[in-house]
Formats: C-alpha cells, structure tokens, sequence
C-alpha cells in the first residue's frame, strides 16, 4: 500500500508518485507520472496538475510550504502536419 499525505482534511487524492519537501527552502513538490495510451500528453498533465490541486492548497495552508504539482508525462508527441521531409 501506497503511504498517503498525512492532511488535517480528507483530501480524495494524496497519494502522488513521488514527493519532496525541503524545510530550507520552505517547499514541497507533488510528483506523479504518467504514460498514457493516446496522444494527449498536453491534456494528461493539465488533469494531473488539477488532480493534487486540493492537497497542494492543503500542504500550504497547513505547513506553510509552497507547494507544486509536478507532472511527468511520458509519451510520443505527433509532428506538425506543416513538416516536411524534403531539404
């Protein structure tokens, strides 16, 4: 079982990939991959940065820490239909 984000609220998702906080710095970084099967990279790290929205709010307000979403999204971007091949 994954360890969860201790918060003083339910927060539905606190379980990111990977996180780091650095008492020095007064931040915390929420890191979660994904590799998905289609080509909407772009959408994929929009619904990743939303999904930990709540618990970065909550990590600020509750530790006093600037907390970031990062995504790590995996995958193959298409080439611009505009390329050509020819030099």
């Amino acid at each position: 079982m994954e360890p969860r984000v201790q918060t003083e609220r339910i927060i539905s998702n606190n379980k990111p990939d990977s996180t780091i906080r650095d008492n020095k710095q007064g931040t915390w970084m929420s890191i979660d991959v994904a590799i998905p099967a289609d080509r909407n990279v772009i959408k994929k790290g929009a619904k990743k940065i939303l999904k930990y929205k709540n618990l970065s709010t909550e990590i600020q307000c509750t530790w006093n820490l600037k907390a970031k979403v990062i995504p790590i999204i995996i995958g193959r971007l298409e080439p611009s239909q505009n390329h050509s091949n020819s030099t």
